[in-house]
C-alpha cells in the first residue's frame, strides 16, 4: 500500500515579488537606455524621444496591469481578461530576469519554481476553466513508477499496469479509468510535448518536479495547464509519488459535470 506523504505549500508572494521586482530592473534599464540615446534621437528630430519614450512607457504601464492582473488571480478579484490572456508571455519575459533577482537575494531557484506553479495554477483556477473528460490529458513522468516493476508502463499505462498498489500509477489509472481523462507516463519533456500534440486536448494536468512543471507550463501555452508536485521521499526522479486527492480535486474542477454534458 502507498504511503501518504505531507507535500509542500508553495508561497505565491515569493514569485510575484520577484516578478515585480523584475519589471522595476527592466524598467530601469530601458530608462537608460532612452536616456542615453535621447541627444541622438534628437537630432533626426525633437519628436522622436517623446514618441519613443511614450511608447516605451506605454509597454511599462501594459506590464504592470499585467503583474496587477497576476495578483488579482491570485486574491480571487476579477480584472480585464486581456490582461487575463498576456499573463504568460508576461511571465515568458521576465521569468529569466525573476530568476537571477532569486539568485542575488539568495532565494533557491526551487523555491521560485514552485511559487510560479502555484501562481500558474491560481490563474488557471481564476479562468473556471471546463473541459469533457475526453479533452483533459494527465501525463506524469515515469519515476512515479515503482523503480523495481518489470512493466513497461511508458506511453501506455491503462493497458500495462497492474495496479499491484506498490506506486500511485495504479491509482490514477483507476482513476483514468472512472472520470474518463486521457493518462500518459513520460520519460521526459520531449515524449509529453509529442504527446500533447497528438491527444490535442483542451485542457491538461501535468505530475512533475517544479522544474518540470515550469517548462512544461510555459511550452504548452496558451493550453491551460494545471500542474501538481511530485513527493520525492527517496530523492529526485526515483521512486516518488503524488497526492491522489490532490489530483483529483484538480480534475474535478476542471472536469464539466455529467449533469450538464447531459443537459
Amino acid at each position: 500500500m502507498v504511503k501518504a506523504f505531507e507535500v509542500e505549500r508553495p508561497k505565491k508572494r515569493l514569485f510575484v515579488a520577484l516578478m515585480s521586482l523584475s519589471l522595476l530592473v527592466v524598467g530601469v534599464m530601458v530608462y537608460a537606455v532612452w536616456r542615453v540615446s535621447y541627444l541622438g534621437l534628437q537630432e533626426i528630430s525633437e519628436y522622436l524621444p517623446l514618441i519613443l519614450g511614450a511608447l516605451l512607457a506605454g509597454i511599462f504601464l501594459f506590464t504592470g496591469l499585467g503583474i496587477v492582473g497576476i495578483v488579482g488571480a491570485i486574491m480571487g478579484v476579477p480584472f480585464l481578461s486581456v490582461f487575463q490572456r498576456k499573463t504568460y508571455a508576461l511571465i515568458n519575459l521576465l521569468f529569466p530576469i525573476a530568476i537571477m533577482m532569486g539568485k542575488v537575494f539568495g532565494f533557491d531557484r526551487r523555491k521560485i519554481e514552485c511559487s510560479f506553479v502555484a501562481v500558474s495554477n491560481q490563474i488557471i483556477h481564476h479562468q473556471h476553466i471546463k473541459v469533457r473528460p475526453e479533452e483533459l490529458l494527465v501525463v506524469t513522468p515515469h519515476c512515479l513508477q515503482l523503480a523495481s516493476c518489470p512493466h513497461k508502463i511508458t506511453r501506455d499505462p491503462m493497458a500495462n499496469c497492474k495496479r499491484c498498489g506498490q506506486c500511485d500509477i495504479g491509482a490514477l489509472v483507476t482513476l483514468a479509468e472512472e472520470m474518463g481523462f486521457h493518462f500518459f507516463v513520460v520519460t521526459g519533456g520531449t515524449l509529453a510535448r509529442q504527446t500533447v500534440k497528438k491527444i490535442r486536448p483542451k485542457a491538461v494536468l501535468a505530475i512533475a518536479c517544479e522544474r518540470d512543471l515550469t517548462s512544461g507550463i510555459q511550452d504548452v501555452y496558451p493550453l491551460p495547464a494545471v500542474g501538481v508536485m511530485n513527493i520525492r521521499p527517496n530523492g529526485p526522479c526515483y521512486n516518488t509519488h503524488v497526492d491522489i486527492n490532490m489530483v483529483r480535486s484538480e480534475i474535478e474542477s476542471m472536469l464539466i459535470k455529467e449533469e450538464n454534458v447531459n443537459g
